[in-house]
């Protein structure tokens, strides 16, 4: 069984994420980022973890997934929920139990910290695969459904 480390991410790791979240953009959306605009976004929640923070799993002495964690405040909980956004695992490292461990990582976390109220995270509608990962790890589908309006 191959070992995997989950840990938050430092300052090291930003060359990483911004590939892993290049990567999931073209992969999931056919986007190409501006790499620049990237690279300052991922130092941005780095350094100032009201932003949030990411966490990375290596495996094989390398980081191998990672993903991001923001913030939601619900009055109605009194508490904070965790967004769990940018999620990305090598293409070859895939069903290897990156994301179980990060995943874990993140349940025995949340549970040491005051004012948390759980964790949330969006999936697109068709992405029957990470559904069912979702659900096997005790995930359950919401009333709501996602809006946006992008800043033009």
């Amino acid at each position: 069984m191959t070992h995997l480390y989950v840990r938050t991410a430092v300052a090291e790791d930003i060359s990483s994420i911004v590939n892993f979240n290049a990567a999931m953009a073209l992969e999931t959306e056919g986007l190409l980022l501006d790499e620049a605009v990237l690279r300052e976004g991922v130092k941005a929640v780095l350094s100032d973890q009201a932003l949030g923070f990411y966490i990375v799993c290596e495996l094989e002495g390398s980081a191998r997934a990672c993903l991001m964690i923001t913030y939601e405040w619900s009055d109605w909980r009194n508490g904070l929920f965790w967004w769990i956004q940018s999620v990305y695992v090598q293409k070859e490292f895939r069903k290897q139990g990156c994301y179980k461990a990060m995943y874990n990582y993140l349940v025995e976390l949340i549970k040491t910290k005051d004012k948390t109220a759980g964790l949330r995270l969006y999936v697109d509608k068709e992405n029957s695969i990470a559904q069912r990962t979702y659900t096997k790890l005790g995930m359950k589908k919401t009333n709501y459904i996602l809006f946006e309006k992008e800043k033009v």
